[in-house]
């Protein structure tokens, strides 16, 4: 289970990214934190921007909702997600997660 946080202003979803993979999307979860894969390289936050559009399409909700708080260089990242209840999140991430593992 994706260890979700509320905060002020939204909710922190910690990330385990892996940049330069074949494909984007999610591949599981690790340690209460969400896997995702970007094709983007880990080079002048490309694979950053991409970890915030991939987020924002499979959320449904706009790029400018999501705030890189943590972890910019590094591939445990944690973002505040703002304008959605944690259980509405929690609901869309498991609905990728499982639509992952079928």
């Amino acid at each position: 289970m994706i260890e979700l946080q509320a905060a002020a202003g939204g909710v922190i979803l910690p990330v385990r990214a892996q940049p330069g993979a074949r494909k984007n999307g999610i591949t599981g979860i690790h340690a209460g934190r969400l896997k995702v894969a970007v094709t983007e390289p880990p080079d002048k936050g490309k694979a950053n921007q991409a970890l915030i559009r991939l987020l924002a399409e499979l959320l449904g909700i706009k790029r400018s909702q999501i705030i890189l708080l943590s972890g910019a260089a590094s591939s445990q990242k944690k973002f505040l997600i703002s304008g959605i209840e944690m259980t509405t999140l929690q609901e869309r991430l498991s609905e990728h997660a499982s639509a992952r593992s079928r």
